[in-house]
């Protein structure tokens, strides 16, 4: 298991003498989260200290047996945090607990020689929140936008996989107005219309979810994860026992986190692991271009013509200024909350067909909505360079560029992903 980005680090102060169901309590809570998958947890013994009873706490040499306090350090990731800590807060009588966000730079059981080859359950999350068939549609989406989650596995009452929802799934089969990751753009009202029409159609999770769904399981080496993501093009995978109960949850960034982590460690003049294709191979070179004085709807008409959700801002030498993706769009334009322009964004995803109805906005232009500057790269860049920055900044795609810094190509997460499986 690995977490990376946004954790939660519980502090839990207490004294050496406190004890839960006749055993030290640091003890307890340690067996405890041991037991329920916690990351990791560490103890502290200090030297002096004084809590709520106000009585000091020393370890000199004539109160070796005094209350010491102890500390109890937590670092774990955010929904594994809320599902533990209620059970922590009843063992803990007599003391303090703190929780803060922390940024997690590295975490992970230790690299290998080759790290496609670890298992699965090395990589996958295992605290995966999930629902039932039956589930009203409403409030499955209610929990996606709470929780900020891209899909949801679907179990039955034993655990056993059967299905999973994803933002595609309700945007072609329940009317979603935009992706999930889109949905903090939208005004409240759009929302809570959305919402509204999805509690009338009152539609199960069952009716709408994928099936059947490809999944691994925890032993499978990581390269079969990587193999069946790249060939059925997923950005995420569920790991099942051999009972087909859920177990875990494998995402594309969760591999390209581990792949980033191991050449992290590599010492200096040792061969890249694995060393796969070349950007130069990995790139695609149709990429969608405009000017910077492109119109709102020159660079909707430029997306639709590639269907790739980015387009890059280029000046007549085709030198890199910008680029702009349907998210842009909908922070920054004017017309943001304007059906015409939700409409086509959505199409994007689903790919359905119909007449495009113009859009307002002639005096935005592509400069005044792009992200500015790009973090770009060469076809002669390293592909692990390409992985570490796109880790590092979380970026899903780099502009790829000449000597001149004309663009040449665009490469994707998937591309990489697919560069790494020839190493």
């Amino acid at each position: 298991m690995q977490i990376q980005g946004k954790a939660k680090r519980v502090r839990i102060y207490i004294g050496e003498g406190n004890r839960h169901r006749g055993k030290p309590l640091y003890m307890a809570l340690l067996e405890f989260l041991k037991q329920e998958g916690a990351s990791g947890a560490t103890v502290t013994r200090g030297l002096a200290g004084f809590g709520a009873h106000s009585r000091i706490h020393t370890a000199t040499i004539l109160t070796l047996s005094v209350d010491l306090p102890i500390v109890v350090e937590w670092v774990d990731a955010p929904e594994t945090v809320a599902r533990l800590l209620p059970r922590v807060r009843q063992m803990v009588d007599d003391g303090l607990i703190t929780v803060e966000e922390v940024e997690v730079i590295q975490y992970a059981p230790g690299r290998v020689p080759d790290p496609l080859e670890q298992p699965v359950q090395n990589v996958m999350r295992r605290e995966v929140v999930t629902v039932r068939p039956e589930t009203p549609v409403a409030d499955v989406v209610s929990l996606l936008l709470q929780r900020g989650y891209r899909s949801l596995p679907v179990v039955d009452t034993e655990g056993r996989l059967v299905g999973i929802l994803t933002d595609g799934d309700l945007l072609r089969r329940a009317g979603l107005l935009a992706r999930l990751d889109l949905q903090p753009e939208l005004s409240a009202e759009q929302v809570q219309r959305q919402l509204a029409a999805l509690r009338e159609r009152n539609e199960p999770v069952g009716q709408l979810m994928t099936r059947p769904v490809h999944t691994v399981h925890p032993q499978d080496p990581l390269r079969q994860a990587v193999a069946l993501m790249a060939q059925q093009g997923l950005k995420r995978l569920p790991v099942v026992d051999d009972q087909a109960r859920l177990v875990g949850l494998i995402s594309r960034i969760d591999v390209l986190r581990a792949m980033e982590y191991h050449q992290v460690g590599q010492e200096p003049g040792e061969e890249p692991l694995p060393a796969g294709k070349t950007v130069a191979e990995l790139m695609y070179t149709d990429v969608p271009t405009v000017g910077p004085q492109a119109t709102l709807e020159e660079i909707v008409r430029a997306l639709e013509a590639s269907r790739r959700r980015r387009v890059v801002v280029v000046d007549e030498e085709r030198r890199v200024l910008g680029i702009i993706s349907d998210g842009d769009l909908l922070r920054r334009s004017r017309q943001a909350a304007h059906p015409a322009l939700i409409d086509r964004l959505r199409r994007l995803v689903t790919g359905e067909k119909g007449a495009a109805p113009p859009l307002p906005g002639r005096d935005e232009t592509a400069a005044m909505l792009m992200t500015a500057p790009v973090i770009t790269i060469t076809p002669e860049t390293p592909l692990a360079e390409a992985l570490r920055l796109m880790v590092q900044y979380g970026v899903k795609r780099l502009p790829v560029v000449d000597a001149e810094g004309r663009l040449v190509g665009l490469l994707g997460r998937a591309s990489v992903l697919r560069g790494l499986l020839t190493g």
